[in-house]
């Protein structure tokens, strides 16, 4: 299975760092040690439905966790029958250089 997920947490970050939310969100995805990609407006994950339904919460979780008063998260999730979903290499290594 893939996801991605979008934090949009209120304030983004701290006046000492900009993006400080954000960052303790991409942590969490780091931390879980699922193959993940992070873009300039979401990050993309892969594992199993179990281990991705849960990351998902997790990272909502953790930007509240580290100071954000509320939190937005826009998630994406594709998946097949049996765990057979695409894969990240599947819908876009054609495309990258």
């Amino acid at each position: 299975m893939i996801a991605e997920i979008q934090v949009l947490p209120r304030p983004v970050g701290t006046p000492d760092d900009r993006y400080a939310h954000v960052d303790a969100a991409i942590a969490t995805v780091k931390a879980s040690g699922l193959s993940y990609e992070v873009g300039a407006m979401g990050t993309t994950l892969e594992g199993s439905p179990d281990e991705v339904w849960a990351l998902l919460r997790q990272v909502h979780e953790s930007t509240l966790a580290a100071g954000a008063e509320g939190c937005m998260s826009m998630i994406k999730v594709s998946g097949g029958a049996g765990d057979s979903g695409p894969t990240v290499q599947d819908l876009v290594g054609k495309h990258r250089r």
